[in-house]
């Protein structure tokens, strides 16, 4: 059972928004393992694919066809590339957002609430003092 041509359409469409090549990409044919019978035990129908650029690797083994095994492992390892490209770019604006946060002059508003708080918490201090008797 052959992939159809509109998912390899969109397969290498994906690969091409990514900026991943089929040149990157390092391929290798395995002995699958568990149910299939004979199938499975005499062919190297699992494919093990590794992106060279990012050291990412994955095995799939999901079918007993190795062209459907290729197509679902290429799709997969994208989607980790993608998910580890978008974390990185998630995580540095999250960085540069909270320093711009620590660093951004506070209202006037907000200096009068800080300061109220203030005053509470010296109040508070105060009645802790000695208790002084007077006898």
């Amino acid at each position: 059972m052959p992939v159809s041509t509109e998912k390899e359409k969109a397969l290498i469409a994906r690969m091409r928004d990514l900026g991943v090549s089929e040149n990157d990409f390092e391929e290798s044919f395995i002995r699958s393992s568990g149910p299939g019978g004979q199938k499975v035990n005499k062919s190297s129908s699992c494919v093990q694919l590794v992106h060279i650029p990012t050291g990412l690797s994955v095995k799939c083994q999901r079918e007993r066809s190795q062209t459907l095994n290729r197509f679902l492992a290429r799709r997969l390892l994208l989607d980790k590339i993608e998910t580890q490209q978008k974390g990185f770019i998630a995580e540095e604006k999250e960085k540069i957002e909270k320093l711009r946060r620590q660093k951004r002059k506070r209202s006037k508003h907000a200096k009068e609430k800080i300061l109220v708080a203030k005053h509470q918490q010296a109040r508070k201090k105060e009645l802790r003092g000695k208790v002084v008797s007077e006898d």
